[in-house]
């Protein structure tokens, strides 16, 4: 019998806690598996791997966001499998997308901490990158593993896995058809040819700013009030997938710091002669980005580290209740205390004996990985940084995952501060500070970023295969190979835009933000050269971030529209006000919800296709300066806009063309007239 006819969707009890004695069956049987782990399946998954980390490493470089892979390779995947009409493709499908997702959590752990360095002036080489991300991956995959069982399965219906129940959806609906692939594409094609023109060619402005216009030029000269904006489809479509809340909860705390906070500081400021705070010239010759960057931004990284500090403290039963569930697993009990327990096959792990081999030879090679590439042969400097990242890495694991189980949402950046804040101290205190202390401190950032990164990830592909019946031992096992594909991408991608546009505000005009990377930086470099660090900035953020928790706001999305530029987050929120006024669009609320859902894809197709074309622009440039020899060589160059697109003419193109998207973004997502049955 063909078993692609009996996959007609989810089961009525999948979102919901099942009853006393209700037993939730996945899509495909237990005693009837369907083909996972293939050939096909496992070289579309490492292809989406590169390809898609690539993508994400560069619109996290630019604008600090890394958009979710997951849903996009699933829809791809789907579509790729309906195209080649290969039957049987479910269970396949949940591998490619297991796979490709190494992507995104792979490049958040990188991203977010290893420009740091180059930021700070110190040089890191491939291995380094590829090393941290690699074992920061690894130990994600396997510190989640034995807690995989509690938040799956014992916890069914308890949380609401947005993220794992869309991806879910997608592949459950491709099998009927790949529609959904075709939309993404032309959003892609369409996205990725806008941002390249912006961005690559410079037939318009890319970041335009009230500053163009007159009385713009007033506000900022009086108050050092401005808007400014980035009207890149990329980001936009971020800001459609976030939603409404999410966009305005950061876009207020963008609002705050620049429309509130800077002019009040530059009103009692400019009359004072002398830089404040170890500032390199006085608040009244600043301008808005300069006195963001010198003082707002630190209030953002207080609001962060306390926003983490209180996840943590709001998730202490659930570690405590995960970590025995761990030593249960380890003892080769279940949390029945049933002996010799043996799983049925969609409940299957890595074997406890295996994960134990495994989890010993990662922290081996992650003692000889610091021992030999980062601490010059120091075996106390060595073990102490294993000691950190073991107990962060482990302690943080459950906080990750649970984080993504209830709102989608991994706090990674603000877990990653007080990894930086803690490895500081302790090895300033052991010794280990300057230019290698940051390094060190960086590189073990990096592996807990990228090992919370992984768990949080991997947490939503496991769901995914809970729900649809597939072996949890499958995708364990080869996500260790996407890991290992996606940490080699990002490696390579982090060195080839270092070498040609470098990162931080102090590399150049065309230099990439970074701004994750840049709050670290801004961390840790008092800690570690002995200046003193601007402590009341950070604790004005912690006094914000405890108010906003017992308002009722989240704390950390507040807190990153306060660090992150205003640029990057006004063009999210217009793209949260499109995805409400999509879902408003009609009174029948099948209707609107696909409509809504038309507009995910197509959004998922601008953050893909731009950041595609980025990366791709970024090859011409890195191999134009190759061939001519100039450093500062760059398509615009090439074809001579370079000056327009400085131009007043090409802003005033800019917002406009940014109506243009917006109202695309409209109109396709409202095409859908009818539902089909």
């Amino acid at each position: 019998m063909d078993q692609q006819a009996q996959v007609k969707g989810l089961p009525s009890n999948a979102y919901r806690p099942l009853k006393e004695g209700e037993v939730y069956m996945p899509v495909v049987p237990e005693n009837a598996p369907l083909p996972e782990a293939t050939v096909y399946s496992v070289l579309w998954g490492l292809f989406y791997a590169v390809i898609f980390s690539a993508a994400a490493a560069y619109l996290g470089l630019k604008i600090g966001q890394v958009f979710e892979a997951a849903i996009p390779i699933a829809i791809l995947a789907v579509g790729f499998s309906t195209l080649m009409k290969r039957k049987n493709s479910l269970s396949e499908n949940v591998i490619v997308q297991s796979i490709g997702a190494s992507s995104g959590v792979i490049v958040a752990g990188a991203i977010f901490t290893i420009p740091g360095l180059y930021i700070l002036g110190i040089s890191a080489n491939f291995w380094q990158v590829f090393l941290s991300s690699l074992f920061g991956g690894f130990l994600g995959i396997l510190f989640l593993v034995p807690f995989r069982r509690y938040f799956v399965k014992d916890m069914h219906g308890e949380f609401p896995f947005p993220e794992a129940t869309a991806t879910t959806e997608v592949l459950v609906a491709g099998e009927s058809g790949g529609n959904q692939a075709k939309i993404l594409l032309k959003a892609l094609v369409i996205g990725g040819t806008y941002d390249f023109l912006v961005s690559g060619l410079g037939l318009w402005k890319e970041v335009v700013s009230s500053h163009v216009f007159s009385w713009g030029r007033q506000l900022i000269e009086s108050t050092r009030l401005e808007f400014r904006m980035n009207i890149g489809a990329a980001v936009m479509g971020l800001g459609y997938i976030v939603g409404l809340k999410y966009a305005l909860i950061i876009a207020s705390g963008s609002f705050l710091a620049w429309w509130v906070i800077m002019p009040a500081m530059y009103y009692i400021g400019q009359f004072n002669p002398a830089p404040i705070l170890n500032a390199a010239k006085p608040i009244a010759q600043m301008m808005p980005t300069e006195i963001f960057s010198t003082y707002i931004r630190h209030i953002g990284i207080g609001g962060i580290a306390a926003a983490g500090l209180i996840g943590i403290i709001k998730s202490y039963k659930i570690i405590v209740g995960a970590f025995k569930l761990a030593i249960a697993e380890i003892t080769g009990k279940t949390h029945s205390g049933v002996d010799n327990y043996k799983p049925e096959r969609t409940q299957l792990d890595i074997k406890m004996k295996w994960l134990t081999v495994l989890i010993i030879s990662s922290l081996l090679g992650i003692f000889v990985f610091f021992l030999l590439l980062v601490v010059h042969g120091n075996w106390l400097y060595a073990i102490t940084g294993l000691a950190i990242v073991t107990v962060i890495a482990f302690l943080f694991t459950t906080v990750a995952a649970r984080a993504i189980a209830i709102v989608g949402t991994n706090p990674v950046s603000g877990m990653t501060l007080m990894t930086l804040i803690i490895s500081s101290v302790i090895l300033v205190a052991i010794g280990l500070k300057g230019n290698d202390g940051m390094l060190a401190a960086l590189i073990i950032g990096g592996v807990v970023c990228t090992a919370l990164s992984m768990a949080g990830g991997f947490i939503t592909d496991l769901k995914i295969g809970y729900w649809l019946g597939t072996t949890p031992r499958t995708q364990q096992r080869w996500k260790f190979l996407g890991t290992l594909v996606a940490a080699m991408s990002v490696g390579a991608v982090i060195f080839m835009l270092n070498q040609t546009y470098g990162f931080g505000a102090n590399a150049g005009p065309n230099a990439m933000e970074a701004p994750q990377a840049s709050a670290m930086a801004a961390v840790l470099q008092p800690l570690m050269t002995g200046q003193p660090a601007p402590w009341l900035l950070y604790i004005a953020g912690v006094i914000l971030a405890v108010i906003l928790e017992f308002i009722g706001i989240p704390p950390l999305a507040f807190a990153l529209g306060m660090y992150l530029p205003i640029h990057l987050n006004t063009p999210i929120l217009f793209g949260g006000i499109i995805a409400y006024l999509v879902q408003k669009s009609s009174k029948d609320e099948k209707i609107s919800s696909a409509r809504k859902d038309r507009g995910t894809l197509i959004a998922s197709g601008f953050i893909a296709g731009g950041a595609i074309m980025g990366v791709v622009a970024a090859a011409i440039v890195y191999l134009g300066q190759g061939i001519t020899g100039s450093s500062s060589w760059n398509m615009m160059v090439g074809i001579g806009t370079q000056h327009w697109v400085e131009s007043a003419g090409a802003e005033y193109l800019g917002f406009l063309m940014f109506i243009v998207i917006l109202g695309y973004m409209y109109w396709d997502s409202k095409r859908v007239k009818h539902l089909d049955r």
